[in-house]
């Protein structure tokens, strides 16, 4: 084995940041967590890769000359926070759910009973309108419409 902390820190952490980084992406590509399939594949594909690599610098590698990519670790660190943001998602969209269908619920209307007396809903402080009466009838007053525009005016005449 090739880990020495007391003798290579520097080459014994990298080894352990490569296995530990390469088995959480390999967890968040096999748990079904809110990814699209391809982003977990990506997952799988690159943490198989530091997996084995950390392997092969932990038990197969008989010294010389080695580099270290610490901008490597952009990948798995860009990877888990994506995997982790899709799973608080998920679960945020899975606790809003019942809440809607629980508001959909308090708001249905009773079945429709052909043939049976509706009666209008008044409003709240408003009275509910008679029934026998015609809003549209002839010769009824017209309502005030407080939208509508006002005469046009006299052209200004500055001797009167």
């Amino acid at each position: 084995m090739n880990l020495d902390f007391s003798n290579q820190p520097m080459f014994s952490w990298y080894v352990v940041l490569l296995l530990l980084s390469g088995i959480a992406m390999v967890g968040f590509g096999l748990v079904g967590s809110g990814l699209s399939k391809g982003m977990r594949a990506v997952n799988l594909v690159f943490g198989v890769g530091f997996v084995g690599y950390g392997i092969y610098l932990a038990f197969i590698f008989q010294g010389g000359t080695y580099f270290i990519f610490f901008k490597a670790f952009i990948l798995p660190v860009a990877l888990i926070v994506r995997s982790i943001a899709a799973m608080n998602g998920k679960r945020r969209q899975a606790a809003a759910q019942p809440m809607v269908q629980a508001q959909q619920a308090a708001y249905q209307q009773g079945a429709y009973q052909q043939g049976a007396y509706q009666q209008p809903f008044a409003q709240q402080g408003v009275p509910a309108q008679p029934q026998d009466a015609n809003p549209y009838q002839q010769g009824a007053q017209a309502q005030p419409n407080p939208y509508q525009q006002a005469p046009a005016a006299a052209p200004y005449d500055p001797n009167r």
